[in-house]
């Protein structure tokens, strides 16, 4: 009688939603997170030199040293995330290791998340939030307290109309904002006129007309500090940015000062450039209500994380049946 073939052992470097580790057990012989704490580096070098796959997230930096000592069983690297700024996909692909991400699945949430950062920016929401439970409301209504500023009318300028700009710029549009962009390829005339939206070629001559900005491209060396200290001085005194993309395409200590000197209002961010730390100068500024600062949560629903799990096993189950699995990612693309 033949013997049964192996089930490839994917090591899974945080914990994933309790319905895709039971699948994934179903089909691999998986070694899990049970903690969800953040693998050390000699954590990430043991589990390339047994895995068959790695399954990592964003907070796992896997760089060409790491890869270096990459054991022969590793084939496949199957990102949980859509991001792969953390995987230095060159080195992988020099050692024969296949990459793959989990594309499409957390465009709407993420877009959901980025208009309620520009509403809780605009309208001071997190602050009015903290009135009641801080018993600060003494005083009660007034007409000159507690002002925010309108966002119908105002221009929105997008930096990246992928999946996720072209979702933001359709709930922007339901709101009254007039869309701009700014995006590596122009996007088809089509798209633009369904969305209304304006096109510059020039990012520089989009941030000094915008009252609002919308940072929505992955970081890659190309966008490392896109939105510089020079660039971010471009932006007119009453405008703002949001940040749902990655923490290094813009330069957060530019942006801090500007904030503090008044020559930006504000800004909502969800991811940093040290993350999980965040700059002693933007906490400073959201105690004093100048900006909203969330932990990573843009595409953080149930909905999401599965779907994205799904992806992963799709991903998985392709590559170990022989096949291109369908989210790879080269280095071409990035």
């Amino acid at each position: 009688m033949q013997s049964l073939k192996r089930k490839p052992l994917v090591v899974v470097t945080r914990r994933l939603p309790e319905v895709v580790e039971t699948r994934m057990r179903e089909l691999f012989e998986i070694r899990a997170n049970a903690d969800d704490k953040p693998l050390s580096r000699d954590d990430l070098a043991a589990a390339l030199r047994e895995a068959d796959v790695l399954v990592p997230t964003v907070t796992d930096e896997i760089d060409a040293e790491l890869l270096a000592e990459a054991g022969p069983n590793l084939g496949l690297i199957a990102n949980f995330g859509n991001g792969v700024d953390h995987i230095d996909v060159a080195a992988a692909l020099e050692r024969g290791i296949t990459v793959t991400n989990t594309p499409g699945v957390l465009t709407e949430d993420t877009a959901d998340m980025t208009m309620a950062l520009i509403l809780a920016v605009a309208r001071r929401v997190t602050e009015g939030a903290r009135i009641i439970p801080d018993d600060a409301w003494d005083s009660g209504w007034s007409p000159t307290w507690m002002l925010g500023r309108r966002i119908t009318g105002k221009r929105l300028g997008i930096v990246g109309m992928g999946r996720i700009g072209q979702a933001l710029a359709r709930r922007a549009k339901a709101f009254g904002l007039q869309i701009h962009y700014h995006n590596r390829r122009r996007v088809p005339a089509a798209i633009e006129r369904d969305l209304e939206a304006t096109y510059w070629e020039s990012l520089d001559q989009m941030l000094a007309r915008v009252d609002i900005v919308s940072v929505n491209c992955p970081h890659t060396p190309a966008t490392y500090h896109l939105l510089s200290a020079r660039r971010l001085k471009l932006l007119k005194p009453e405008a703002v940015v949001v940040n749902t993309a990655r923490g290094e395409v813009i330069d957060e200590s530019a942006l801090a000062r500007l904030i503090e000197a008044g020559d930006v209002a504000g800004a909502g961010l969800d991811v940093f450039e040290q993350e999980p730390a965040v700059s002693p100068r933007l906490v400073k500024l959201a105690r004093s209500g100048k900006v909203v600062l969330l932990p990573h949560m843009g595409s953080a629903t149930h909905e999401s994380r599965i779907d994205m799990g799904e992806k992963v096993i799709i991903n998985i189950k392709s590559f170990m049946d022989g096949h291109r699995p369908p989210d790879r990612v080269l280095p071409s693309m990035l």
